[in-house]
């Protein structure tokens, strides 16, 4: 009997450890998938916050740095367009406007040395025709609109000016029947085709049959697409020879007013003072103005505000424009 006990209570007691043994085992197990997934959640969690905490910044970068405004001279039409744009032109007591941008802007003197400039300094700031922009500068959105054909003519993106052809009095026939394919459907087409705004509705060119030469001259944002112009009327009228002389606005309209040139090109409107010199302005296309940085500059978006400081000098470190 005493032995039938003994087995028995050894039973419990190894029955007793072997639960206990399992139970043990099955706490570990518990513990080691809790610890799992705890690092799992940990680590997922600090990958995604590596991702949003890692956009598109440039680490060489120095935020601190001085900006390095480049404009263009004081007779191109986009420069004029742009103060007016962004308010850094502004009318003194006497109700005269004056051209506020900042003595240290760096200044270019024509749409390709303008792209090649701010392309080769990193902490550059600058500012071309929209029909222009190539990838080797970064164009930035202007109080959150991106500088599109379509942002344009929806009216979102509201930096944007005319680009005018201009002549003085009775024209030759070879430049009339050029204007006129510029004008026409044909024409048009050409414009759109090339990043520009141009009229959808403008019927189709029909040449007069025109011989002669005609000189073209003036601005050198308008100069792109007036050589894609150029180049497409050439296959419709072989008869006509077309010289394009690339400048600026102001140049353009002083020649087309004396003579020099048959049309003048204007990236803006025409001043007061040319429209009484007998000038006649005729509306080609409508093109936006990009503010550019350097590619390396990690900045995507400015207010209208912010770059009105920019180039009045008053904002001078790309820290103080963020």
């Amino acid at each position: 009997m005493k032995k039938k006990v003994m087995c028995m209570l050894l039973t419990g007691v190894m029955a007793a450890s072997m639960f206990a043994g399992c139970g043990s085992s099955d706490t570990a197990d518990t513990t080691t998938d809790a610890a799992a997934t705890t690092d799992a959640a940990t680590t997922a969690d600090a990958a995604d916050t590596t991702s949003e905490a890692a956009p598109a910044e440039n680490a060489d970068f120095d935020h601190t740095s001085a900006i390095a405004v480049y404009s263009r001279e004081d007779g191109s039409g986009t420069r004029g367009a742009f103060i007016e744009l962004f308010g850094v032109e502004e009318k003194d007591e006497s109700g005269e406007k004056v051209d506020n941008t900042t003595e240290e802007a760096i200044i270019t003197n024509s749409t390709d040395v303008m792209l090649t400039s701010v392309a080769g300094d990193t902490y550059a700031i600058g500012y071309v025709s929209l029909g222009s922009l190539n990838d080797t500068v970064k164009a930035v959105k202007i109080d959150g609109a991106e500088a599109t054909v379509e942002n344009i003519k929806s009216g979102t993106y509201k930096i944007a000016r005319p680009f005018n052809i201009a002549t003085k009095g009775e024209v030759s026939e070879a430049a009339q029947d050029f204007i006129n394919y510029i004008m026409s459907g044909d024409g048009q087409k050409v414009i759109s085709d090339n990043g520009y705004i141009g009229d959808d509705s403008a019927a189709a060119f029909e040449s007069n049959g025109a011989e002669g030469k005609v000189v073209v001259g003036g601005s050198s944002s308008v100069s792109p697409v007036m050589e894609k112009l150029i180049e497409a009327y050439k296959a419709v009228n072989a008869n006509v020879e077309i010289e394009l002389q690339t400048s600026d606005s102001t140049t353009g309209m002083t020649g087309a007013a004396d003579g020099t040139l048959d049309i003048g090109m204007a990236s803006r409107e025409l001043k007061d003072s040319e429209t009484e010199e007998g000038l006649t302005a005729t509306k080609i296309a409508m093109d936006g103005i990009a503010v550019i940085v350097n590619q390396e500059n990690p900045v995507e978006d400015l207010s209208s505000d912010t770059v009105k400081g920019i180039f009045t000098g008053e904002t001078t470190t790309w820290d103080a424009a963020n």
